[in-house]
């Protein structure tokens, strides 16, 4: 190819470019008088956020993947959202947690995020309205639910209005160049169990610390002689560690689910989830059988099923159920109708946008 050929592409990239631009900043006015117009209605509507995202899946012809058409889409949407409202989210911090991967995942750039020191913190910066929303993980496909999640959900005032699933790759880092003067790992729990096989073969000598974040992992290991973590790629660009190794997980599929939490109630938008809570009578036989017969009989699909200690009485369980539709979906309202008439608990956790 002659350099005119190349001048002449790289000209016409240059007007699709400034083109580009004016339709965003008409995008991003256009966000401004919506939000002028919406007045304190929330600037973060899930449901339209998940609509816009799958219409231009559908649309997209190629040869960008889908992929990198959502990534690219969020952060428009996250700018032009900015331009109508201010947004915070809290999630578990400190910076370079996976958890500010997920929130950064679903709100995109445009949003300020609130580190916290905890799940519990999560839930109170929400709670008091110091934050819009919140971000917090749900359950690992290899660990299983984060208990702590659950628990709070059950007491909390907050909703349910989104979720993200977040593919969690491991790093293996530290201060030091060679993985061989390494004595300590530090880690979060869930992600020294995610990666057990691997340092059982790489790091059979190191102590194993758990910690509240992995985040706080590379924090301790950018300090300490012979320290290593285990953690996200942004974490050791954060905290000036090498990377030894990288896709550490034992399961490659290793994926982890978290909740949105806010105070808004979320209208259906064509594919849809709802989380509930409930209990059932004690002591006696097919009592839970009984619980879940309305959503077989309205039609309903129940996606998950976990039990978990009440914090009301010894030997007492409450169930959290994930239901593929909306409450405003007329077999799921007739089926939760059912389900509270046998309940002696139940609080609907909220309709949401299922993730793709």
């Amino acid at each position: 190819m002659s350099e005119e050929d190349l001048s002449a592409l790289r000209g016409r990239i240059d007007a699709i470019d400034e083109r580009l631009l004016r339709l965003l900043n008409e995008r991003a006015d256009l966000a401004r008088r919506i939000g002028e117009l919406k007045g304190d209605a929330p600037a973060y509507r899930p449901e339209r956020e998940a609509q816009v995202l799958r219409r231009l899946a559908a649309a997209n012809s190629g040869p960008l993947p889908d992929e990198a058409i959502e990534r690219l889409f969020t952060e428009v949407i996250s700018a032009c959202r900015a331009v109508e409202a201010a947004l915070s989210v809290a999630f578990l911090g400190p910076r370079g947690t996976f958890s500010e991967e997920a929130a950064h995942k679903r709100f995109g750039g445009g949003a300020q995020g609130v580190p916290c020191a905890s799940i519990d913190e999560v839930f109170r910066q929400v709670e008091a309205k110091r934050v819009g929303y919140g971000v917090v993980p749900v359950e690992n496909s290899t660990e299983g639910a984060v208990g702590r999640t659950l628990d709070l959900l059950v007491a909390t005032t907050a909703r349910i209005c989104g979720e993200v699933m977040l593919p969690v790759h491991h790093c293996f880092m530290s201060r030091a160049a060679d993985a061989a003067t390494v004595t300590r790992v530090y880690a979060h729990n869930q992600s020294l169990a995610q990666c057990h096989e691997w340092l059982g073969q790489h790091q059979p000598k190191a102590e194993r610390v758990p910690v509240v974040s992995n985040a706080e992992a590379a924090r301790l290991a950018s300090s300490e002689q012979g320290a290593a973590c285990i953690g996200s790629r942004a974490a050791a660009a954060l905290y000036a560690l090498n990377l030894l190794a990288e896709n550490i997980e034992d399961n490659p599929n290793n994926t982890t689910r978290f909740a949105v939490i806010g105070h808004q109630a979320v209208p259906p938008s064509g594919r849809d989830k709802t989380s509930l809570v409930m209990s059932a009578t004690r002591n006696r036989p097919g009592a839970v059988h009984d619980l879940l017969a309305p959503l077989a009989a309205h039609g309903v699909n129940m996606s998950r099923l976990e039990s978990r200690p009440s914090r009301t009485g010894m030997w007492e369980y409450v169930f959290f159920v994930d239901l593929e539709g909306h409450e405003q979906d007329a077999p799921v309202a007739a089926a939760l109708e059912g389900v509270r008439s046998r309940a002696p608990f139940l609080k609907i956790l909220g309709s949401y946008p299922a993730a793709e």
